[in-house]
């Protein structure tokens, strides 16, 4: 078993401990979603073999070429599909993916809701929130969240169990998960995906139940095209 891997994994293990232990926050449980997009199977190996089971990726073409030989050795798998989905690709998602954290717009609430009762699967979906309102970034404004939580409950029949957001870069995130935080409360959503591998203890400390940490673990992505 490659121990660097295991060594990355059981240091980020210990870092959410002693945020959850610090801040005193909810959940009990945080789930540390290990962001494995740009690396190849053989660069996650190590950490299924160290143990970590939940991983997310952005891109379904991505994810298809290299997750279902690895669920073949390691069943008990669960994917995040934690970047932008195109409506096109809903179908390949709901047939890869056991979570999807990026619902953001309707037309997508519709087409997901579609092909899960066409699969006759039900995945547990995030709503990713615009925080910082940031024209580069998806995601549906904070003020239209609850409603749009609420649609996609009552009118299409996702089971929306949390929100999801990317903070703005160099700002303190601290508000911006506070305020998410605040968004799930209104929407009566039980999870949180915040927080990334510079920020996942800010994101703790605001009751974060999911952290997506990728460079912390597996180091600097490779380029793109390498």
């Amino acid at each position: 078993m490659d121990t660097r891997a295991a060594d990355r994994l059981d240091a980020i293990s210990q870092r959410i401990a002693r945020a959850q232990e610090r801040f005193g926050a909810p959940p009990e449980r945080v789930q540390l979603v290990a962001v494995s997009k740009t690396f190849a199977a053989e660069d996650i190996i190590p950490f299924l073999e160290a143990g970590q089971r939940v991983f997310g990726e952005n891109r379904v073409q991505e994810a298809q070429a290299k997750w279902p030989a690895l669920r073949q050795a390691w069943p008990d798998i669960e994917l995040h599909l934690i970047g932008p989905l195109q409506t096109n690709k809903a179908r390949e998602a709901v047939a890869l993916f056991d979570v999807i954290e990026t619902v953001d717009r309707e037309k997508l609430a519709s087409t997901l809701a579609a092909e899960m009762q066409r699969a006759g699967r039900k995945l547990p979906c995030f709503v990713q929130v615009n925080i910082g309102l940031e024209e580069q970034k998806a995601g549906i404004a904070p003020a239209e969240a609850v409603a749009f939580v609420e649609r996609c409950r009552s009118v299409h029949g996702l089971d929306i169990v949390g929100l999801m957001c990317i903070p703005p870069d160099g700002v303190p995130p601290g508000p911006y998960f506070a305020q998410l935080a605040e968004l799930g409360r209104a929407a009566a959503v039980a999870s949180l995906s915040m927080g990334m591998s510079g920020d996942f203890e800010v994101g703790i400390a605001m009751g974060a139940t999911h952290v997506r940490v990728g460079s912390a673990l597996f180091g600097h992505r490779p380029p793109l095209g390498a």
